[in-house]
């Protein structure tokens, strides 16, 4: 099956760490090939140059480039979780080490940003019901880790007042 589009992560000298890392925490992952330096370079001969792997089916390559090009917030991954137990897995897993964000971001040991978000979150934040949109939208603006119960029952909840 051919992959049209790949993410392509760039990390110091931990591709492979990372990617052993990731297949552990979602289904359905392997690590897929390993390519090393040669004596060409520019790495040391031997060394890991790229890593393929897969996460629940979708293909990313990981690479050693160095130190030059540090994750950042502009780009993060969306993990759509079908109940309140997954997401608590992912977000405990992804956080080891890492960073808990505002909104349902996080950040894992590696600096790369990640989503952590319930099933049916863009419908909710789409309600025909403006008000209903807002109040969820309002609750999710002071968690960290999302609520699922939290955010659907400030959406079916009456405004205060």
């Amino acid at each position: 099956m051919p992959y049209p589009i790949v993410p392509n992560l760039w990390f110091d000298t931990q591709a492979e760490e990372a990617a052993d890392y990731y297949c552990s925490i979602f289904p359905h992952s392997r690590v897929v090939t390993v390519a090393r330096y040669t004596e060409a370079g520019p790495g040391p001969a031997g060394s890991v140059m790229t890593v393929e792997f897969e996460l629940n089916g979708q293909r990313f390559v990981g690479i050693n480039g160095g130190p030059q090009f540090p994750f950042t917030e502009a780009v993060s991954f969306q993990v759509t979780c079908d109940t309140q137990e997954e997401l608590d897995s992912y977000w405990a897993r992804l956080t080891d080490g890492g960073e808990e964000g505002p909104c349902g971001w996080c950040k894992d040991k590696y600096g790369l940003s990640w989503q952590i978000v319930p099933t049916g979150m863009d419908t909710l934040f789409s309600d025909p019901d403006p008000t209903r949109a807002q109040r969820a939208m309002q609750a999710m603006f002071g968690m960290k880790k999302l609520d699922i119960g939290a955010l659907q029952a400030a959406a079916d909840s009456t405004p205060v007042g």
